[in-house]
Parts: structure tokens; C-alpha cells; sequence
């Protein structure tokens, strides 16, 4: 492989300490270089005629070319030396086809090229620039990244003794690389959206945007173009006016603040890799001070800490946060019963009837259920945990079935009494008659409806000689008026609040 040649700054450095009068081994020494090479180099600087101190406006690249000059044939057979490396990059995607072969048949072509070490050394060079990493400027306040680390932290539950393993979610914020972290039971929805709501408190503001991962608690599709985000996730950045950027597929460059976060993360739970733990809240007392620990530690490559730099730089630009945290709510698709109800968690919910049959999204918090038909919420009711239980509107209902649930004694006595006291009071009687109140009101209203066929007064005369005669039924009024008994005058009168005894024979026995 051909030396490296010295940078510009040590050849710079070496004129100017051989201009001062030191010897080549001193010089060697000063540059850490061997003291050939300070040789060879003052040799080509005095070929080219270059002496210190340098020409006024020689630039490196002046300089190199000066130190470096290639005659016409070298200079021609390098250019007719060197590959097609597009062509190669491309073959060796073929099968088959080894860096090794194409350098055998460029060897063929150019038989004074390049060796095939340095051959190969050119083509790593050359596939550097294919897909240089681009440097992100991180706006402050504008991202705060988000994933969870690869390394788990087990713990034993006290009461069962089940060993199971922890997640690590971590946050991260893209201008002062301040980092947020915290172990959850699992992945799930519930954790990941408690997380980012933590992680904001934490910050005490919330930026412009969030990049997450392509996990399914937060991208339900996973696409570049157009991600398709979970709807409680939605809901979460519409809460706190967020923007969610997801990263590509496959793609940890796109989020390397927090890349690089979990592995900061990920070495301070080596820490704790043999301590026990008994529930989550033991690991995040763990992980608190340690993380503490984190944010105030100097970052050499900056000469500051997290916390500096997000005092200066985050904290001000981030937006404050609402007065209320983001409550979690669940979203599941249901389909509407033949009874107007909608099942969550075992428990009955009513919606207006007119939707029946029809597929609605129930968005579900701690207070709340709530129900969606085409992005139109058509029900809210409070929350009810109890199972197989109904929580019903009276809107909700179709008006025969509304009315016929609002019935009571009272209210059907009150509908008898438009028609007269005697209706009202055999109303009564019939409905107190009965084991349960409801068995009376078929034939209170069928008792009422004989007023349209045969005239109030009819009905009223009617009802007064069936409670004379202790007749307290619907078909006892009925076939009285269809006789025609009730234009008869009544001898004796026994109506009142008391009702008469059916053994009773009454006055006109004994006449």
C-alpha cells in the first residue's frame, strides 16, 4: 500500500523549523515524523524552489501540486491507469463477480496498474462518497426523538414471583441532546403514549415535532410518503400541536439523537445489571440519579453539559405545555346493535337508533366513552366499568320505545283523568290489581281507547256502574257499553276510593 502522505500543516511546520536552523533529527522529534521522510519532503521543497516563510496567497492545494508535480508520461498513464469505478461498482453487484476477478481483468487492460491492494484500497475510498452522512442542524426547541433501548432490565413481581423484563423509553431533544428515560411494563400503547406525556413534563414544554420509530403503538402502516399514524397517537400530537415524523424504515440515521441517546442510556443500565428489582418503580428510583447523572456530566467535545445546553438553547424555545396532561384514550371500531348499543369493555352503550347497524369508532379515557361515526361524535356518555351492565340516553331511543319506557301509575293516571274521575279512578284500580304495576298498562290504555268508539261521557257512565258492581276490568267496561247498560240509572252509587268487596251482594239484593 503507498504511504500517506503528510498533511499540508506538517510540511508547513517542517520549512519553518528548518528555516530556524534545526537539523532534520530535531525537526523529525518536533513533527513525529521519521527523520527520512523530513528529509524527503525538504528535498521536494527545495526542487520546487519553496523557502520559508511560503509565498504570500499559496494555497494548500498550490503548494501540493508544487511539491508533487507529475510529468507528462506519469500523468498520462495514472489517468489511463485508473478504473472505471461507477462500472465496478456496479458489476460486483452481479453474482459471482469478485473484486478480485475485475481487478485481473483490469491488470489485462493495464498491465503497469494499480496492485490489487491498492486496487482495492481506491474502490473503499471511491464508496466513501456514495452515501456521505449528512450532519442535521438541529433547531432548538424544533424535534424531540423517541424509541425505546434494545437492552431490558428484568425484575420479579413480590407478589407472584413471575420474572419479566422491562422497556426502557427514551426521549431525546435534537438541539441540546437532553435525554428523558424511564421503564415501562411493555410496548404498548398505554406505555408509549404515557411515556411521551412524561417526557414532556420532564422538559417542561413541548416542540415542534416528534420522531418516532415505526413501532405499531405509533405508525399503525409504516410508509415514507404517507405513514399512517394510530389514532390515540394522533390524538396525543393534536393535543400538544405536534407534528409526528416518522423516521424511514430500516433507517437509524434519521434519528441519531436518540440512536445515541439509548446507547447512552443502554451504559448506564450496565450499571445496574446486578441489582434486583421488584417492580418498575424500584428501577426508575434507580435510573433517576443516574440519569441526573447524565445531564450534568460535560460532553468533551463541547465543553458543556446537556443541562447547560438546554437551559440556553431548548428551555426557551420550547412551547409551554397545556394546563392539563393528555389523557389516554383508546380507539377500537364497534358495529351497532339491533338494540342500539355499542359494546367497550363489556359494558353497553346506546347511540341514536337511526344508526343502526353502522361501524363506529368508541374513543375510550379513564372518564369517558365516546362514539364516532364517520369522524362525527354521535354519543359521549361516563364511563361505566361494570359488566354487561347498559348505560342508555332517553334520546337515543325511538319515540314508541321511549314512550312506553316512561310509562308509570302515575302518568297513565294522569293521561285517565282527560277523560273524567270515574276513568281515572278504574284506571287506578285496575293497575293496583295487578302484581306488577306494568301488567295494568295494556288495559288502562285499552280502557281509554273505548272513549273514541263510544264518546267520553259514555265511558265515564260506564266506569261508574262497573265500580258499583265491583267490575274492575277492561272487558267489564267494554261489554257494559257494548249492552248499553251504562245509559241505565245507576240505583246505587258505591263509588269512591274504597274498593267495594267482591262478595258483597249490595243494596239491591235485599230490595
Amino acid at each position: 500500500m503507498a504511504r500517506t502522505r503528510l498533511s499540508m500543516r506538517k510540511i508547513k511546520e517542517a520549512l519553518r523549523l528548518k528555516a530556524a536552523g534545526l537539523s532534520c533529527r530535531a525537526i523529525a522529534r518536533s513533527c513525529l515524523i521519521g527523520k527520512e521522510t523530513v528529509r524527503e519532503y525538504l528535498g521536494r521543497a527545495a526542487e520546487a524552489g519553496l523557502t520559508w516563510p511560503l509565498p504570500e496567497g499559496l494555497s494548500e492545494e498550490e503548494l501540493e501540486s508544487r511539491l508533487f508535480p507529475l510529468g507528462p508520461d506519469t500523468s498520462r498513464k495514472e489517468a489511463a491507469a485508473e478504473p472505471d469505478w461507477a462500472l465496478i461498482h456496479s458489476e460486483l453487484r452481479k453474482k459471482g463477480v469478485t473484486r478480485e476477478l475485475l481487478w485481473e481483468e483490469y491488470r489485462l487492460g493495464v498491465p503497469r496498474g494499480y496492485s490489487y491492494s491498492q486496487y482495492c484500497e481506491r474502490y473503499r475510498r471511491w464508496t466513501k462518497i456514495l452515501n456521505p452522512v449528512l450532519r442535521m442542524p438541529h433547531k432548538a426547541g424544533e424535534k424531540m426523538f423517541v424509541d425505546y433501548a434494545g437492552v431490558t432490565v428484568p425484575y420479579t413481581n413480590r407478589e407472584t414471583g413471575d420474572a419479566r423484563e422491562a422497556q426502557v423509553f427514551v426521549a431525546t431533544l435534537g438541539a441540546s441532546s437532553s435525554t428523558f428515560a424511564e421503564a415501562q411494563a411493555s410496548q404498548e400503547l398505554l406505555n408509549w403514549i404515557g411515556g411521551h406525556v412524561r417526557a414532556l413534563e420532564h422538559f417542561g414544554g413541548r416542540p415542534a415535532a416528534v420522531v418516532p420509530d415505526n413501532l405499531k403503538s405509533g405508525v399503525t402502516s409504516a410508509c415514507f410518503y404517507e405513514p399512517v399514524i394510530n389514532p390515540t397517537y394522533q390524538s396525543l400530537a393534536e393535543y400538544y400541536d405536534m407534528a409526528v415524523l416518522p423516521t424511514r424504515i430500516l433507517a437509524p440515521k434519521h434519528k441519531a439523537k436518540v440512536e445515541t441517546g439509548v446507547r447512552v442510556v443502554e451504559l448506564l443500565l450496565a450499571r445496574l445489571r446486578n441489582r434486583q428489582f421488584f417492580s418498575l418503580q424500584e428501577i426508575n428510583d434507580a435510573l433517576r440519579p443516574l440519569m441526573e447523572e447524565l445531564d450534568l456530566r460535560v460532553m468533551e467535545h463541547l465543553g458543556k453539559s446537556r443541562r447547560q445546553l438546554f437551559e440556553e438553547l431548548d428551555r426557551p424555545a420550547l412551547r409551554p405545555l397545556p394546563a392539563v396532561p393528555f389523557e389516554m384514550a383508546e380507539w377500537v371500531w364497534a358495529r351497532v346493535n339491533v338494540d342500539y348499543h355499542v359494546g367497550y369493555a363489556k359494558h353497553y352503550y346506546s347511540v341514536p337508533y337511526r344508526y343502526l347497524h353502522k361501524r363506529v369508532e368508541i374513543r375510550a379515557t379513564a372518564q369517558t366513552v365516546e362514539v364516532f361515526y364517520q369522524r362525527e361524535r354521535i354519543a359521549s356518555h361516563v364511563r361505566d366499568d361494570r359488566p354487561y351492565r347498559f348505560t342508555t340516553l332517553p334520546e337515543h331511543r325511538p319515540d314508541a320505545h321511549r314512550a312506553v319506557l316512561e310509562w308509570n301509575p302515575e302518568r297513565v293516571i294522569s293521561w285517565a283523568e282527560r277523560t273524567g274521575p270515574l276513568v281515572a279512578e278504574m284506571v287506578r284500580r285496575i293497575i293496583e290489581s295487578r302484581p306488577h304495576p306494568e301488567q295494568g298498562y295494556r288495559a288502562s290504555l285499552g280502557l281509554m281507547r273505548l272513549g273514541t268508539r263510544y264518546g267520553n261521557e259514555r265511558l265515564e257512565a260506564a266506569c261508574e256502574r262497573a265500580l258499583t258492581f265491583g267490575l274492575v276490568s277492561y272487558r267489564g267496561v267494554r261489554n257494559i257499553l257494548e249492552a248499553g247498560m251504562d245509559r241505565l240509572k245507576n240505583e246505587t252509587s258505591v263509588v269512591g276510593p274504597e274498593k267495594p268487596h267482591a262478595n258483597l251482594r249490595g243494596p239491591r239484593y235485599y230490595s
